[in-house]
């Protein structure tokens, strides 16, 4: 559509139900959509009672690309349940009849051209009960004007499935008009709840897990774990390429690389065979709450899922977690693996994912891992290990920071 807009509309629902705090989380998403749409010249993020809007400075209207940027991104905003391409006019008739020749036309011609009967409807609602006009007086002066505008043969009104609905809201301090409404993913703002740990490996999982927290308003950085020389740099190049898209949606969190090999050697030196998956889970976990306990993470993110791999079944998900008293979040603990594959792909992860390089779960993985790991057998072979809490720390000491 060729139609210049000035504002952008967007609307939220979650946040809505927010009692007291409810600023806390408004202001959060007026700073976070001002951070995604920080690449628009003189960009301004404003709100008024229950409404965010979007403009350029003067309002200024949009440019092709300036829309382009907007829709790309904005579907990255999380707290916002959908946004409108709006005409910001004063909060007067005359405007707003002005606001709808200037701009209808593209959405009546397209379907007017093709010699169809056009539906369309009017919806307008007033938050300023002072406006001189109810919102139903508002509709039919809007329906009136466009039958006078195009070809009023051609159309005809339909009020609950319309080609083209006319969006109208008059608030004391403005009014739009607007045509489309496009779906954002909803949630809370990154920001309004406690930053996590995510560990990040290159598979399909743990980027979703990631996704879904920040959907909860949870900024999140990563830990990512390599085995060099046994794993190529690609391993964690991989990781780090994964970090960035995933940033996209927030604040860029930080990456921490982890050399697990000395670790692993030493589990596969002096533990039985099968307890291996195990135990590198463990140190992980431990490796992790460590990262976040000087990082100021109030809790560990993993993506997995139960029963999906030998050490998610349920009894070895205890043993695992028992490693660390942090809380560990593990949202697609319930999700078969089809559904994260298509949450992959509409979030943008699957095609890097699918990518294939050396993982480090996978170094002296053994043919057989246990899947039942009774925890004083697991306690036994860690104590085989000696004094692995100085492994530990020097694997921290040594993290790598992207």
């Amino acid at each position: 559509m060729t139609t210049s807009f000035n504002a952008i509309i967007c609307r939220y629902h979650e946040i809505a139900i927010k009692g007291h705090n409810r600023n806390m989380f408004e202001q959060k998403m007026v700073d976070n959509i001002r951070y995604l749409l920080r690449r628009i010249e003189n960009i301004q993020v404003k709100k008024v009672r229950g409404r965010i809007w979007v403009q350029r400075k003067e309002m200024v209207p949009f440019s092709a690309a300036d829309m382009t940027e907007i829709h790309d991104r904005m579907k990255m905003a999380f707290g916002l349940e959908s946004y409108s391409p709006a005409i910001m006019t004063p909060p007067d008739i005359e405007a707003l009849k002005d606001a709808v020749r200037s701009s209808a036309a593209p959405y009546f011609n397209a379907a007017l051209a093709q010699n169809q009967t056009i539906s369309f409807r009017i919806r307008a609602s007033r938050s300023d009960k002072e406006f001189p006009m109810r919102s139903k007086d508002i509709e039919i002066a809007l329906a009136t004007l466009v039958g006078d505008i195009f070809d009023q043969d051609r159309l005809k009104i339909n009020l609950d499935k319309a080609m083209v609905t006319v969006g109208c809201e008059v608030r004391r301090e403005f009014a739009i008009i607007f045509y489309e409404s496009f779906r954002c993913p909803g949630g809370l703002p990154v920001g309004s709840n406690s930053s996590v740990l995510a560990l990040l490996s290159g598979g399909i999982d743990s980027p979703v897990a990631c996704y879904m927290m920040m959907k909860r308003g949870c900024p999140v950085d990563y830990v990512t774990f390599h085995s060099s020389p046994y794993t190529p740099p690609e391993t964690t190049d991989k990781v780090k390429k994964m970090g960035a898209l995933l940033n996209e949606f927030q604040r860029p969190g930080k990456l921490f690389s982890c050399n697990l090999a000395e670790i692993q050697k030493a589990i596969r030196d002096n533990c039985r065979p099968d307890f291996r998956t195990v135990l590198y889970r463990r140190m992980m976990l431990r490796i992790a709450a460590k990262i976040a306990g000087n990082n100021g993470n109030r809790a560990l993110l993993t993506g997995e899922s139960v029963g999906q791999v030998a050490s998610q079944t349920i009894i070895n998900m205890g043993v695992i977690n028992a490693a660390t008293e942090m809380l560990i979040l593990r949202p697609l603990v319930g999700i078969d693996k089809n559904e994260t594959i298509r949450m992959a792909r509409e979030i943008g992860t699957l095609d890097l994912s699918n990518v294939q390089v050396p993982d480090s779960c996978t170094v002296f993985a053994p043919s057989s891992p246990a899947t039942a790991a009774p925890m004083f057998r697991v306690l036994e072979e860690e104590q085989k290990l000696g004094d692995w809490e100085s492994i530990i720390d020097k694997i921290v000491t040594e993290a790598e920071v992207f």
